[in-house]
């Protein structure tokens, strides 16, 4: 059954085109305040499992510090003006199912579950049996990988990140010719995506020691992290039919945070020609929420323009409704030492995602230029988020100086790399004046010994 077809079969609610969705307001106190992620304008969709059933694998939905149990709002027929094969996609163990069929009924469902919300609504708010049977604190599970993904594909698509790396690695040719007519990207590993929580394994690869003529095996000395967003597939394309940008809003159904891991030392020896392998491929964490792009509309802001002699964009890659995403991106670092201590994460960096070269649009839309075919739940990542400042590098490759000590930490420790113990921590959110904070929540990874 083709998407169009499951949404005439499936007769969907009327969306209330009226709501003032700026002003609605939970039922649950802390959704309503200015600094937490998940709002009833977010409502990201997630998979978690109850300590007492780690098996059980739930479609969830955060709001506030809580979880929509989606599974058992079915069962109690709070969900009943879904269509059943809406409600059969809802109660699996994976996102899959629902993200592949379309943008029409991911409206609809995010309609229906801010109904339920809404603070005018007594059907949880006043049942306290009931509530306490659907809605369940997120203290008290374990979060999961929310969606199968398929295939993972990793683009490089910041002019900023692309010209601070070049310059260590090629320093007479920072920017790639090709890298304004086109986004760039490589085909990660998919086998070795994790959740956010999931410890990170120092990797060993060959590494070619300074003055050295040969290489040797041994683990990384240069771990790095590399903020990004990830956008998620939806509905796929055709093999041989090209996604057109006027059409992408139909294919990608939301957003996620992305730690790219690198072994610095690993990259350096084997990138050439053919680009990164192990020093990327032994793990890339990505946290539990994925935001939908409903969610994100109110925070679309123009295309980054182009500068005076930059080249003009292929038309392939143009649209009339050219747009980025106004997201801010964090990073903090903590080591054992200070977790020990009690001390608060540092803040290595703030940027922001709308200052990419190229946007989500572009990136999805050249990904099938050449016919190739995009299946649910497969993973784009943005490339490293960089602004132009020092206090918005996305990397420590950016931010640490060739040559000098590195940053130092609350405990008085150096870093020019990650050590064992230290655990990165990304934040990503969108906000500006009179709209709620849409938040992605936390990705976050502590890096642990060689095995």
């Amino acid at each position: 059954m083709t998407i169009e077809e499951l949404e005439i079969s499936c007769g969907l609610v009327e969306v209330d085109e009226d709501v003032d969705e700026d002003n609605l307001r939970c039922w649950i106190d802390c959704a309503n305040e200015s600094i937490n992620d998940f709002p009833i304008q977010n409502l990201p969709f997630g998979v978690f499992s109850r300590k007492e059933t780690p098996n059980d694998h739930t479609i969830g939905v955060a709001i506030g510090d809580r979880i929509i149990d989606l599974k058992r709002a079915i069962r109690a027929k709070l969900l009943c003006d879904l269509p059943p094969e809406v409600q059969q996609a809802l109660s699996k163990s994976t996102l899959n199912a629902f993200m592949a069929m379309g943008p029409k009924i991911w409206e609809n469902t995010r309609y229906l579950l801010q109904r339920l919300m809404n603070e005018k609504s007594s059907i949880l708010r006043d049942n306290e049996e009931l509530r306490y049977m659907i809605m369940v604190p997120m203290t008290d599970v374990d979060m999961h990988l929310p969606f199968k993904i398929g295939d993972y594909t990793d683009f490089y698509t910041s002019e900023n990140h692309a010209r601070n790396v070049g310059k260590r690695f090629r320093p007479n040719n920072p920017l790639m010719p090709n890298f304004k007519h086109l986004p760039v990207a490589y085909h990660g590993r998919a086998s070795s995506v994790v959740v956010s929580g999931t410890d990170i394994v120092r990797p060993k690869g060959q590494i070619l020691e300074s003055g050295a003529e040969a290489p040797v095996y041994k683990p990384s000395e240069l771990l790095d992290y590399e903020i990004e967003l990830g956008a998620v597939v939806g509905a796929g394309n055709p093999l041989g039919q090209p996604i057109a940008m006027a059409d992408v809003a139909d294919h990608l159904f939301g957003m996620v945070i992305i730690n790219d891991w690198s072994a610095r030392d690993v990259q350096k020896w084997e990138y050439q020609p053919l680009g990164p392998f192990n020093g990327k491929n032994f793990a890339t964490s990505t946290s539990p929420w994925v935001v939908t792009l409903e969610a994100l509309k109110p925070y679309r802001v123009p295309g980054p323009p182009r500068k005076e002699g930059d080249p003009e964009t292929l038309d392939y890659l143009k649209s009339e409704e050219d747009w980025a995403l106004d997201i801010t991106v964090e990073v903090y670092l903590s080591s054992e030492k200070m977790r020990e201590q009690k001390m608060a994460p540092l803040l290595l960096s703030k940027g922001n995602f709308e200052g990419m070269y190229w946007t989500i649009a572009q990136m999805l839309v050249h990904h099938t230029s050449s016919g190739a075919n995009l299946r649910t739940g497969d993973l784009l990542g943005s490339g490293t988020i960089s602004g132009e400042t020092d206090d918005s590098k996305g990397s420590l490759l950016e931010i640490v100086e060739p040559g000098s000590k590195g940053i130092e930490l609350p405990d008085g420790t150096m870093r020019r790399a990650l050590q064992d113990g230290d655990e990165v921590i990304l934040r990503a959110y969108a906000y500006k004046e009179g709209k709620p904070r849409i938040g992605f929540g936390e990705c976050r990874g502590i890096v642990v010994q060689p095995r």
